[in-house]
C-alpha cells in the first residue's frame, strides 16, 4: 500500500512536466497548422493545383496586312512547337536525350534551353524548338505517351508570301526583350511574345496585335493531360490594309534588279504611298522563325546595309536634283527672272579653283529654263552667289528639307539643311562664300533623304502642298467592319509664288521632253512627264577626271544617281524619287527605273528616244 502510494506521489509530480510536455506538443502542431493553412495557404494551394492543373496559352491570330486592293501581304500560319516541363523531367531525366534523338539535336542544347529559364514559374512549359516539319511532329506525338513533360502546341506563325517585297515597309517580328517587356506598361505581354520590331508590324503593333487566350487542363502525376478545365478563346487582332499597290511593288523591286538605292512613289495629291522599295532587302521570315547567328551576321556585315530602309534612312547629296530650290530662291527673292542668263564656258574660276560643269564644253550664253533642262550647273553656281546660302536654306526648309516628314515608320532621318549659322554653331567657322557654290548644286553639307525629295517634287507638282506621307489607309476588324480610315493630311502650302512654281514646272517638264532634257530616259508615249535628274558625288573628284572614267572607279567612290519626277504633267496622279546608290549619272541609271513604275501606274507605252543615237552617250553622263 506505501508503495502504490509511493508510485501515485512519483506520478504526481512528474504529471505537470508531461502536461505541460503535451500542450507545448500541441501548441507547436497548431503553430504549424497555422503557418501552413493561414500564413502560406494561398502559396501552397497554387502549387498543388500547379501539381495538377496546367494552364496552356492559346496565342491570338496577329491581324492581317492587305494592299490596297485587299490582296494579302503578310498573314498567318500554324506552326508545331515543342515544350518540355522541366518539373516532370525530375523523375524521367531519359526524356531529354530521347527528345533529342527525335528532334535530331544536340542533348546540351536542350539542356541548356532549360537552365537558362531560372525565373519561370513552376511547371511553366520551356520552349524547345519551333516550326517543326510534318516527320518531326509524327515522331514526336507516336512517342508522347512514354516521354512525360513533352507536349506539341499549335501556333500561329507570320508568315510573308511574296518573300522580300516590300519588307522595310512591312516590317518583321522578334521575340519581345527583357526592355520591351519593362515599357510595354497597357499591353500584357510576356517573355517569348512575338512582337512588332520593324516597319508597319511595328508602328501599328497595338492594332494588329490580338488578345491571347488559354486552356485550363488537368493532368496526372506524371503530366499527362486528363481532362479539360477551362478554355478562354483568343481575340485576332485587326486588319491593316496598306496604301501601296503590290503589283507596282513588283515592278519598282524588279527595275533595281541588282542595284542599290531606294524608290518610293506617291499620289502628290494625297501623299498616299504607292510603292516603298529599299535594296538590297531581306526575308522577314527569318526573324519570325528565330533568325540563325550566321543569317543575322550576313546582314549586319553587308556593306549595303540591306537593314536600313533608304527611303527614309539613308542620307546622301541632293546633287542636280537641288537645283530646283536654288531656281526657286533666285526666282522668289528676284535676284534673276526667267530671262536672266549666263554664260557656261564648261568650268567656273572662283578662289583658287576651278568649279565644273557636267557638259565640258559649257554651253554658252544660258537662261533658267534651259539651264534647268540641260542641268547647268555654272549657271546656278552663279545663281547661288547672288542668292545667298541663308536664302537657298530657307527654301529648302520651306520644302521640307532638314526635317522628318511625319511619316509612320520607325527611325526617319532629318538630313541636313546647312546655313551660316548652322556651320558656326556646328563647327565654330563662318560660312564662306565657295562653299555656296557647292550648295547651290546640292553638294557640300546638304543631305537628304529620298522620302524628303520626293515631297520636294510632289508640292511643286501640286501648287505648293505639302501632304502628311501615309502608308496605311485604313482598319477593319476580322468581320470587314471599318475601325478607322486615314484620310490626306495636308501639312502646309510653300510660300511661293504660284508663278514662280509655274515656270519650274516648265522647265521640268523640259527636262524629259525637250531635244536636249537630261531626262529623256523617262519619257513616255502620250503622257507628259516632269523631272529632273541629279548626280551626287560621294568623294571629291581629280580636276583631270573625265566623265567616262566613272565605271573604271572603285563602286564605293562612285556617285549616286537621282531622278525625281510626276505625271501626267497637265494633272499629276504618281510622283516618284528613285535613288540608285554609285549608280552614276541620273539621266542613265535612275532614270529609267522611275520610266517603268510611271508607265506601269498610268498603263501609258514608253515613248522611243527623240535623240540620234549618236548623241545618246553624251546625255547618259547629264547629271
Amino acid at each position: 500500500m506505501e508503495l502504490n502510494t509511493q508510485r501515485m506521489e512519483d506520478f504526481k509530480g512528474i504529471y505537470k512536466y508531461l502536461v505541460i510536455f503535451i500542450g507545448l506538443g500541441f501548441f507547436m502542431i497548431f503553430i504549424r497548422l497555422w503557418s501552413l493553412q493561414v500564413i502560406k495557404g494561398t502559396d501552397l494551394r497554387r502549387l498543388s493545383e500547379n501539381n495538377c492543373i496546367r494552364l496552356r496559352e492559346n496565342p491570338a491570330d496577329r491581324g492581317i496586312i492587305f494592299d490596297q486592293k485587299g490582296r494579302i501581304l503578310a498573314h498567318n500560319r500554324p506552326s508545331y512547337e515543342v515544350y518540355l516541363i522541366p518539373e516532370d523531367l525530375k523523375m524521367n531525366p531519359g526524356v531529354v536525350h530521347e527528345v533529342a534523338k527525335l528532334l535530331n539535336i544536340p542533348p546540351e542544347e536542350i539542356e541548356e534551353k532549360l537552365r537558362a529559364q531560372k525565373r519561370r514559374a513552376p511547371f511553366k512549359p520551356v520552349k524547345i524548338k519551333s516550326d517543326i516539319n510534318w516527320n518531326e511532329l509524327v515522331r514526336l506525338e507516336s512517342n508522347r505517351i512514354h516521354h512525360p513533360g513533352l507536349f506539341v502546341d499549335v501556333r500561329p506563325r507570320r508568315a510573308y508570301d511574296h518573300g522580300e517585297l516590300a519588307s522595310h515597309l512591312i516590317g518583321y517580328l522578334g521575340e519581345i526583350d527583357e526592355n520591351e517587356l519593362k515599357q510595354a506598361k497597357e499591353a500584357t505581354y510576356r517573355m517569348g511574345t512575338l512582337i512588332g520590331k520593324y516597319g508597319v508590324e511595328y508602328r501599328w503593333e497595338d492594332v494588329l496585335r490580338g488578345v491571347d487566350g488559354g486552356r485550363q487542363i488537368e493532368v496526372d502525376a506524371l503530366g499527362r493531360e486528363i481532362r479539360p478545365l477551362g478554355t478562354v478563346e483568343p481575340s485576332p487582332g485587326n486588319n491593316l490594309y496598306l496604301t501601296i499597290d503590290l503589283d507596282l511593288q513588283k515592278i519598282a523591286e524588279e527595275a533595281y534588279q541588282d542595284k542599290s538605292g531606294a524608290l518610293i512613289a506617291m499620289d502628290p495629291k494625297t501623299g498616299r504611298i504607292l510603292a516603298m522599295v529599299s535594296k538590297p532587302s531581306f526575308p522577314p521570315d527569318i526573324f519570325a522563325r528565330n533568325i540563325l547567328p550566321e543569317e543575322w551576321k550576313s546582314l549586319v556585315e553587308n556593306p549595303h546595309h540591306p537593314l536600313q530602309n533608304k527611303g527614309i534612312q539613308g542620307q546622301y547629296p541632293a546633287g542636280s536634283v537641288f537645283k530646283i530650290i536654288t531656281a526657286i530662291a533666285g526666282l522668289e527673292s528676284g535676284m534673276i527672272t526667267p530671262d536672266t542668263q549666263f554664260f557656261c564656258t564648261g568650268a567656273f574660276h572662283y578662289g583658287n579653283r576651278d568649279f565644273r560643269c557636267w557638259k565640258e564644253g559649257g554651253h554658252g550664253a544660258i537662261s533658267l529654263h534651259r539651264a534647268i533642262v540641260e542641268s547647268c550647273d555654272i549657271y546656278f553656281y552663279q545663281v547661288g552667289l547672288k542668292v545667298g546660302v541663308d536664302l537657298i536654306a530657307h527654301y529648302a526648309n520651306e520644302f521640307g528639307l532638314g526635317q522628318v516628314t511625319g511619316i509612320s515608320l520607325p527611325h526617319e532621318k532629318s538630313g541636313t539643311v546647312p546655313s551660316s549659322s548652322w556651320k558656326k554653331k556646328r563647327f565654330g567657322a563662318p560660312w564662306y562664300s565657295g562653299e555656296t557654290l557647292s550648295f547651290s548644286v546640292g553638294q557640300g553639307y546638304l543631305n537628304t533623304t529620298p522620302l524628303q525629295l520626293l515631297m520636294l517634287i510632289s508640292g511643286v507638282a501640286n501648287g505648293g502642298k505639302l501632304f502628311l506621307p501615309q502608308v496605311v489607309d485604313k482598319v477593319e476588324d476580322i468581320y470587314g467592319n471599318k475601325l478607322k480610315e486615314y484620310p490626306p493630311v495636308e501639312l502646309r502650302r510653300v510660300n511661293v509664288s504660284e508663278k514662280t512654281l509655274r515656270i519650274v514646272q516648265e522647265a521640268l517638264r523640259g527636262a524629259v521632253n525637250d531635244p536636249h532634257g537630261t531626262g529623256w530616259n523617262c519619257q513616255l508615249k502620250d503622257v507628259k512627264v516632269a523631272g529632273k535628274t541629279g548626280t551626287a558625288q560621294v568623294v571629291r573628284l581629280p580636276e583631270n577626271f573625265k566623265k567616262g572614267d566613272m565605271n573604271r572607279m572603285p563602286l564605293k567612290f562612285r556617285d549616286h544617281a537621282w531622278f525625281v519626277a510626276y505625271a501626267p504633267f497637265e494633272d499629276p496622279k504618281i510622283s516618284v524619287a528613285v535613288l540608285v546608290e554609285h549608280g552614276g549619272f541620273g539621266a542613265s541609271a535612275a532614270a529609267p527605273i522611275a520610266k517603268k513604275v510611271i508607265a506601269k501606274y498610268l498603263n501609258a507605252e514608253p515613248s522611243p528616244p527623240i535623240k540620234m543615237l549618236e548623241k545618246q552617250s553624251e546625255f547618259d553622263y547629264a547629271d
